[in-house]
């Protein structure tokens, strides 16, 4: 699979991989940055597969049900009922805490959508679980994901935003307007 992963992501779609996941870390969040299209989830995962790091994701229940349903589960997906008030950080830091092996990716946006702020809870499972931040973006300009050396948060969470911020910065998404 990694070599049909690495043909379709830089023979066919054109893209680069600059560094790579760490293989060494058995444990820490990627956080994926622009997502502003469902496209972004299909690159995502061709460059996981090209790179053969595991990393697993979380998505809405509804892309879990009906037909499609096993295949998200079976490229690492589990759903999330985001509708209820639950507290999925607390879960998710249990997670990692029960596994010799876990990375898990997220959107620190939460949304395709464009938004002020980032959601904040890849910070806090990251510091709860105590696991690095590996960041890894999305550039449609470049068609390149770049990743990130592995990040270990600090008690001064503006500064640890301002590094995050910084390695996102210039990097444009399928559809830039919303990022």
């Amino acid at each position: 699979m990694k070599a049909i992963a690495k043909f379709i992501l830089y023979t066919i779609l054109g893209w680069k991989l600059e560094n790579d996941f760490p293989k060494d870390i058995k444990k820490y969040v990627v956080i994926a940055a622009p997502h502003t299209s469902w496209v972004d989830f299909p690159i995502a995962i061709l460059s996981r597969m090209a790179s053969g790091v595991m990393i697993n994701f979380i998505g809405k229940n509804s892309l879990f049900k009906g037909p499609f349903g096993f295949f998200f589960r079976a490229l690492g997906g589990t759903p999330v009922d985001r509708s209820q008030s639950n507290n999925l950080v607390d879960a998710i830091i249990d997670i990692f805490n029960s596994k010799d092996e876990f990375r898990l990716g997220l959107s620190p946006e939460g949304t395709r959508k464009k938004v002020d702020a980032w959601k904040t809870g890849f910070y806090y499972i990251a510091k709860g679980a105590n696991v690095p931040i590996v960041m890894a973006t999305l550039d449609f300009e470049k068609k390149q994901v770049k990743i990130s050396e592995p990040y270990y948060t600090t008690d001064d969470k503006e500064k640890d935003f301002k590094v995050f911020y910084a390695f996102y910065h210039n990097v444009k998404g399928k559809n830039p307007d919303q990022f």
